[in-house]
């Protein structure tokens, strides 16, 4: 029974999908571009603006720099940069706090996932102050227009500078869960690979690794996809396999960061609409719970949850080899390569194979929780229920 309401809730969301409005924010792309976001601002219509970055971009020196152009081009601004590794519902609330006592009327996000889906949240509550981040988060929530929006990204993983998606984990039940609204994609996108450079090794491996399971899972869920989000998938699948390891090994190759930003960004487009699977929905539960970093958590869990799949995601594996000249002599070989492709660069930049986080008392409460994100709006090309859950769990602990 429950199959059959997933089937009419997926076949809803199709039809409704072609009437949404989706798009790409408008966006400049290359090296140095970060100079020109004082014009940008200033051609949008920003007034005051919060920017919104963390701690970490504090001591690199790149949130400065860009606050440093902000402040010669006379641009006013206010900072919070108290974002965690995983945005919780209090650094929302604490940075509306300060959007609305600084009197900003725009936001700007400059760093990884985190600023930018905390910043995402903040202009959903300007949008609707007097509801708290738990009653935003879920589909189409906000539904009314929010500050205008300016993301730099300085990693390239998240795609959060191109996606309705904003991740954010309730300080109360440590619960992670997303504010999905059309109105949250970004006015402007400044993408800027020299803003890169300074990545780590593990980081450029692990935000590289979230990009490859955007468009890995967005291309095997297929059934909300147009031919740009399939064609998408494609590019940035290819991009990550010719680039994540050159940028990982040499952090100062410009080409490799280029591309890496661009496969980011066009993953991030093709899961807007195309959305994610359970590798997504069980990674929530372990940056909530944990702490665990999200890039990592997709990265240990994706070939896990492909092979999972069997026989169900073969052919779109297949597609997948076929455009990074891995060759088989069927579909299952060449799907079976790919996922060895993961694991072996999953080895290459040190990324464990396997979870040693998860305590016995937690799988219930996981279970629980990435069924409620999962089932019925992702269309995974598989049905878990919570047997199927707990069998791919235990497989996967250490």
């Amino acid at each position: 029974m429950y199959g059959l309401y997933r089937k009419v809730f997926q076949g809803g969301m199709t039809v409704s999908n072609y009437f949404l409005g989706y798009h790409m924010p408008e966006y400049i792309f290359g090296r140095g571009y970060i100079n020109r976001l004082p014009q940008i601002l200033k051609e949008k219509g920003a007034g005051k603006v919060l920017v919104v970055t963390d701690d970490g971009l504090m001591k690199t020196g790149i949130a400065d720099r860009v606050l440093d152009l902000l402040r010669e081009s006379g641009i006013e601004y206010a900072l919070f940069s108290s974002v965690q590794q995983n945005p919780t519902s209090e650094d929302v609330e604490a940075g509306f706090r300060t959007f609305c006592e600084k009197g900003c009327d725009s936001v700007a996000a400059i760093g990884g996932g985190s600023p930018m889906d905390c910043a995402k949240g903040i202009c959903a509550k300007a949008a609707h102050p007097k509801k708290s981040v738990r009653q935003l988060q879920g589909l189409l929530t906000v539904h009314k227009r929010v500050p205008k929006l300016f993301v730099v990204p300085t990693t390239s993983g998240t795609g959060s500078e191109t996606t309705i998606a904003a991740v954010i984990t309730d300080e109360e039940t440590h619960h992670k869960a997303t504010i999905l609204d059309l109105f949250l994609i970004p006015e402007f996108a400044v993408l800027d690979p020299e803003l890169t450079v300074t990545l780590t090794p593990e980081l450029t491996a692990t935000t590289g690794m979230d990009a490859l399971c955007h468009a890995v899972e967005a291309y095997t869920n297929k059934t909300y996809n147009t031919k740009l989000e399939d064609l998408l998938s494609l590019k940035a699948v290819k991009l990550i396999y010719d680039n994540l390891i050159p940028a990982y090994q040499n952090g100062g190759d410009i080409a490799a960061r280029e591309n890496m930003q661009l496969a980011a960004f066009y993953a991030g487009r093709a899961f807007t609409r195309g959305c994610v699977g359970y590798v997504h929905a069980i990674g929530h539960t372990l940056g909530g719970l944990y702490g665990v970093p999200h890039g990592k958590a997709m990265a240990i869990l994706l070939p896990h949850v492909m092979r999972a799949f069997g026989a169900a995601v073969h052919e779109r594996l297949a597609d997948l080899s076929d455009a990074c000249g891995i060759s088989g002599k069927d579909n299952a070989e060449k799907a079976e390569k790919f996922i060895s492709w993961i694991e072996e660069t999953k080895r290459k930049t040190g990324i464990p194979e396997k979870l040693s986080m998860i305590r016995d008392e937690d799988i219930d409460q996981i279970i629980t929780w990435a069924m409620k994100e999962a089932n019925p709006l992702y269309p995974t090309p598989v049905l878990w229920r919570y047997d199927e859950f707990k069998t791919f769990i235990d497989s996967v602990r250490e």
